[in-house]
């Protein structure tokens, strides 16, 4: 099973975003999906899979939250 985690895009480089997880900075590539400075957006494997709005964004992070207070 794959787990694509939603975060938020700062900044473009070059086929690269900054995308914000809770404060956690990573780089992703944005060859797939079309994206601009704030858009909420899966990522898997260093790869951002797709465009999500913003609701949905925080519904999936409501739902990791609930499996983490699970462990």
């Amino acid at each position: 099973m794959c787990v694509a985690l939603p975060g938020t895009v700062l900044e473009l480089n070059n086929g690269t975003a900054t995308v914000d997880f809770s404060g956690n900075r990573v780089q992703a590539r944005t060859g797939f999906v079309s994206v601009k400075p704030g858009d909420r957006v899966l990522v898997h494997a260093g790869c951002i899979l797709q465009k999500v709005d913003s609701g949905e964004a925080d519904e999936i992070e409501k739902l990791f939250a609930e499996l983490e207070e699970l462990r």
